[in-house]
């Protein structure tokens, strides 16, 4: 089949250039981090490693797994993106006392001051986005987005 040659006529390439929510997320998605990573590039943390150490802002440590769900990733990217942080001491990384082979993952005095430093930050980007986008109301958008999650 693929070895065939078939012709796709350019007029598909423009309805799904126009069409294609995926392409359209995909596209606003990298825009977006781009801007939270110039906001955030003060505080030294791109868009991904504040929602990482906000992740980890709860009052008992995280695992690997709960972590990786709620940023709907996988655990091999989760812990390729936490070694930058442990490396700069923002996130603790230590072996679960009751099982051995899961970790537990913290968030350092010095990681609860730079997410401190970035939320304000944050805020102030994130709204300032939010009222240019849609004067009125996001949550419609809000809630379609969170659905496909």
């Amino acid at each position: 089949m693929f070895g065939m040659s078939r012709k796709v006529p350019f007029e598909t390439t423009l309805e799904v250039r126009d069409t294609c929510l995926c392409l359209h997320v995909q596209r606003a998605a990298r825009a977006l981090a781009r801007r939270f990573d110039e906001a955030l590039r003060p505080v030294g943390l791109t868009h991904g490693q504040f929602s990482l150490l906000n992740a980890l802002n709860r009052p008992q440590p995280a695992t690997l797994g709960a972590v990786a769900r709620l940023l709907v990733m996988d655990r091999t990217t989760v812990t390729a993106a936490l070694k930058p942080l442990e490396r700069d001491g923002l996130v603790s990384i230590q072996a679960d006392p009751s099982d051995r082979r899961s970790r537990l993952l913290t968030l350092t005095g010095k990681g609860l001051e730079t997410l401190a430093a970035a939320v304000p930050i944050w805020r102030e980007t994130h709204a300032a986005l939010e009222a240019g986008l849609f004067p009125s109301s996001s949550d419609g958008l809000r809630a379609a987005l969170l659905a496909l999650c």
